[in-house]
C-alpha cells in the first residue's frame, strides 16, 4: 500500500537527542528537504516551552506549533493552540499529601511558560541543565492559594524507590481528573487525564487537515506508544524498550546514530516508498 507522510510528530529526548542530549547532526538537512515538500515536523515532548524552542530553533522549524508538557499545551509562536490543564483543587490536594508524606520529594509545577519550585535541590539542577529552563523558587502551596494559575503539569522527582511509592500511593487515591505516568524510572508525571502525545498528533493533525493515514509519529519511549499506534506510520527508536519497538511499524537506528534521520531519508524523502 502507498503512503504519501503528510505530517510528521515527534519525541525529543532519546529520539533527535543522542545520550549527550545532542541533536541529530543530519536532521537540519533533513528538515529543509521537508519544507520543500510542505511537510510539517512538529516536536513533542514532556518538556516545557523554554526547554523546547530552542531546539526548534535551531532546527529552524520555530514557525511550526510545539506540543508541550506531552501535549497539555501546544504552542505556535506566542499563541496557544491548545490547552489542557489540571484541575487546582486536585493539585493542591496533591502537593499537601507530598508534603506530608514524601517530603523529599522534589515537586516542580509547570504553568505555561513557568517552572515553579519550592528549591533549587540537585534535582531540579540536573534537570535545568537537561532543560536549558530556570525555574521560579517559591512556596508552592503558597501558590497555589494566592493565584488562580493555569497548570499544565507536576513533575515529581526522587529515587526510583521512593517515586514508585509515590506512584502506588496517588494511583490508589481519588483524582479523577489528573493522570500519573513514570516518564523515567525516578520521573512521575501528573497532567490532566485526557492529556497524551496521541491526542497532540489527533489535534495537529486535524490543524493541518491531514488525514492520519498520512501521519507518522517517532518516538523512544513507553508515553510514545499511543501516538505510535494512532500514527499511519509509527516509527520507534533502536534505543527504545521492547514493548514500545512492538507498538511501532518501523524500527530505526538509535539515537546516537541518526536514527530519525534516517527514518525521514527512508521513508519520506527517497522516492516511491511501499510500505503496510
Amino acid at each position: 500500500m502507498e503512503m504519501a507522510i503528510k505530517f510528521i510528530i515527534s519525541d525529543i529526548d532519546g529520539t533527535i537527542l543522542d545520550d549527550q542530549h545532542q541533536l541529530d547532526d543530519q536532521l537540519i538537512g533533513k528538515i529543509k528537504l521537508l519544507k520543500e515538500r510542505d511537510i510539517p515536523f512538529v516536536l513533542a515532548s514532556a518538556r516545557s516551552p523554554k526547554g523546547m524552542w530552542p531546539l526548534a530553533q535551531a532546527l529552524e522549524i520555530q514557525d511550526q506549533p510545539i506540543a508541550c508538557y506531552n501535549g497539555a499545551l501546544i504552542m505556535k509562536e506566542n499563541e496557544t493552540l491548545f490547552s489542557h490543564e489540571l484541575v487546582q483543587p486536585e493539585v493542591s490536594i496533591l502537593v499537601d499529601i507530598l508534603k506530608n508524606i514524601f517530603p523529599q520529594v522534589s515537586i516542580n509545577l509547570y504553568s505555561g511558560e513557568s517552572w515553579y519550585v519550592d528549591k533549587i535541590d540537585s534535582w531540579v539542577e540536573i534537570e535545568a541543565e537537561i532543560s536549558g529552563d530556570q525555574p521560579i523558587e517559591g512556596n508552592i502551596q503558597l501558590l497555589l492559594l494566592k493565584k488562580n494559575i493555569p497548570i499544565h503539569k507536576l513533575l515529581l522527582i526522587e529515587k526510583p524507590e521512593i517515586i514508585n511509592e509515590v506512584f502506588e500511593y496517588l494511583s490508589n487515591l481519588n483524582f479523577p481528573e489528573s493522570e500519573f505516568y513514570l516518564s523515567k524510572d525516578n520521573y512521575l508525571e501528573v497532567t490532566n487525564h485526557k492529556v497524551s502525545k496521541q491526542k497532540a498528533l489527533l489535534e495537529l493533525a486535524n490543524y493541518y487537515q491531514v488525514n492520519l493515514l498520512n501521519t507518522m509519529a517517532i518516538g523512544d519511549n513507553f508515553n510514545d506508544i499511543p501516538m505510535l499506534t494512532q500514527a499511519g506510520m509509527g516509527v520507534a527508536m533502536d534505543n527504545a524498550p521492547e514493548t514500545v519497538k512492538k507498538s511501532a511499524n518501523q524500527i530505526t537506528a538509535n539515537n546516537n546514530q541518526n536514527g530519525v534521520s534516517r527514518a525521514l531519508q527512508k521513508y519520506i524523502l527517497t522516492p516511491i516508498q511501499k510500505f503496510a
